[in-house]
């Protein structure tokens, strides 16, 4: 398991991804590097984050910035569960 100091946080590579506090779940981080993080965004593929685009990280959790990140993570991030049912 890829463990490192992000930016200003600590993430571990399986810590589950969001774009807000409480929101839903978007994937989770494959890859942890210096300067970025590779993010799996489900039902999508991988995504580089740069280290400014992410909030915050505690508790096995990621929070993104939607303000910073991509607009193909976006994008991805709304059909992220599209294909689990009800």
């Amino acid at each position: 398991m890829s463990t490192g100091t992000h930016a200003r946080f600590q993430i571990d590579v399986g810590y589950q991804v969001y774009l807000a506090e409480g929101g839903e779940e978007i994937g989770a981080v494959r890859h942890v590097a210096p300067d970025h993080i590779v993010v799996y965004v489900e039902g999508a593929r991988d995504f580089v984050v740069k280290g400014p685009a992410v909030h915050a990280a505690h508790d096995g959790k990621v929070v993104l910035d939607p303000a910073v990140v991509e607009p193909e993570l976006l994008e991805a991030a709304r059909h992220a569960h599209d294909s689990e049912t009800d």
